[in-house]
C-alpha cells in the first residue's frame, strides 16, 4: 500500500459481525490534523479471554458501555470493530513523533489517526512484537497497585494464563516471601518453570496467604482463592467474568475470616495511585518493564493480518496459548 502524504486514503479493520463470525472492512481514514499522528500499524495482539467473550456475543447488556474497548466502533453484541493491543510506527504526525514505535489501544487497523497524547512512546530495548503486550502488562500493574504488596508478603496468583502469567512474571521482582502461580492445569508448571515462579496444583496451593491475585475467570478459582487467603487478607479479582453468574460459599472462608473481594478493573488507574498517576503514565511504565525478554514467553503463535478472520475463528474452537500475534504487511509487500 501506498502512502499519500496530501490526501484521506484506505485502511482496513477487523470487525465482528453479529454472528460471531470476523471480517475485514475497509474505511476511509483522514490525514492527521494537528497533535495527530498517522500510525502503520506493525503487530497487533490478541487477548484471548477477553475477545473471546466478544466473538460470542457475552458482553452484558448492563455493562456493555462501560466495557467498550477505548477506540472501538459499533456497538455490542456487533458489529463492532474491537481491540486494544496495537503497535506501529508513525508514518506522519508532529516532528518529534515521527518514525517512533507506539503503541496504542486501537483495534486491529493496518493504519489508523490518533492524538498523540493517546499514544506511548516504546523503549529501545523492547522489540515492536513483545510491545504488543503493553496493554496486558498495564492490567498486572494496575492489580500491584491496587494491592501494593509487601516487604515478606506471601502471594498467589490463581490462573496461570496470559494475565495470571504477566502478573506472576512482575510480582518475582518483589521481596515477597513466598510466591505460588497456582493452575488447575498440570501444563502451566512449564511457565511458572520458564518464569522461575513456584507452581502449584490447587490441592497443592499453600494457604494464609496475605495477598491473593485471581485471574482464572471461573467460579473454581475464585472459591480456590478465598481458601488460599489469609485471615483479614484480600483477594483482588482481575478476571471478567461477562455473563457467567458465579456462586460463592460465602458463608465458609469469606464470612468466618473476614476476607474481602476487590476489584481490579483497568480503566481506571487504582485508587492508591489515582491522583498521582495518570493512565498514560500507568501505560508508559508496562512498555518500561518489556526491556524484559522473558515477557517473549507470552507470545505463543502468529498470522498475518489478512488471515485474521479465519484464524481467530478456529482459536476460539480451542483453548490454550496466551497472546495471539497479528502481522502486518509492509507497504511495499
Amino acid at each position: 500500500m501506498t502512502i499519500s502524504h496530501e490526501h484521506e486514503h484506505e485502511a482496513r479493520a477487523y470487525w465482528v459481525t453479529e454472528t460471531g463470525a470476523g471480517e475485514l472492512r475497509s474505511e476511509t481514514i483522514p490525514k492527521p490534523e494537528d497533535g495527530e499522528a498517522l500510525v502503520r500499524t506493525l503487530y497487533s495482539g490478541v487477548s484471548r479471554g477477553t475477545e473471546r467473550v466478544v466473538h460470542e456475543g457475552r458482553v452484558p447488556e448492563r455493562v456493555a458501555d462501560l466495557m467498550q474497548a477505548p477506540h472501538q466502533e459499533g456497538d455490542f453484541p456487533g458489529p463492532v470493530k474491537y481491540g486494544y493491543l496495537n503497535v506501529g510506527i508513525v508514518e506522519e504526525g508532529p516532528d518529534e513523533w515521527r518514525g517512533k514505535t507506539v503503541f496504542s489501544l486501537h483495534p486491529h487497523q493496518d493504519f489508523y489517526v490518533m492524538p498523540t497524547s493517546q499514544l506511548t512512546s516504546i523503549p529501545q530495548g523492547v522489540p515492536a512484537r513483545r510491545a504488543v503486550l503493553t496493554g496486558i502488562v498495564e492490567v498486572a500493574i494496575n492489580a500491584l497497585w491496587e494491592a501494593g504488596p509487601r516487604l515478606g508478603d506471601r502471594v498467589a496468583v490463581v490462573g496461570g494464563g496470559l494475565v495470571g502469567g504477566v502478573l506472576a512474571t512482575l510480582l518475582r521482582k518483589y521481596p515477597l516471601g513466598r510466591l505460588q502461580l497456582v493452575d488447575a492445569d498440570p501444563e502451566k508448571r512449564k511457565l511458572a518453570d520458564t518464569i522461575n515462579v513456584d507452581f502449584a496444583l490447587p490441592e497443592e496451593a499453600q494457604d494464609n496467604n496475605d495477598i491473593v491475585f485471581h485471574c482464572s475467570a471461573s467460579n473454581e478459582g475464585l472459591k480456590l482463592s478465598l481458601q488460599l487467603a489469609g485471615d483479614d487478607s484480600d483477594v483482588i479479582e482481575l478476571s471478567w467474568f461477562a455473563d457467567k453468574e458465579v456462586t460463592l460459599p460465602l458463608g465458609e472462608d469469606f464470612h468466618a475470616r473476614r476476607l474481602n473481594i476487590r476489584s481490579s478493573q483497568v480503566g481506571a488507574v487504582a485508587l492508591p495511585r489515582r491522583h498521582r498517576r495518570t493512565n498514560a503514565q500507568r501505560l508508559q511504565e508496562a512498555a518500561n518493564q518489556l526491556k524484559d525478554p522473558l515477557f517473549d514467553t507470552f507470545l505463543t503463535s502468529e498470522c498475518q493480518f489478512q488471515n485474521l478472520p479465519n484464524t481467530l475463528t478456529k482459536m476460539f474452537e480451542r483453548p490454550g496459548g496466551f497472546c495471539h500475534v497479528v502481522a502486518y504487511p509492509h507497504p511495499e509487500d
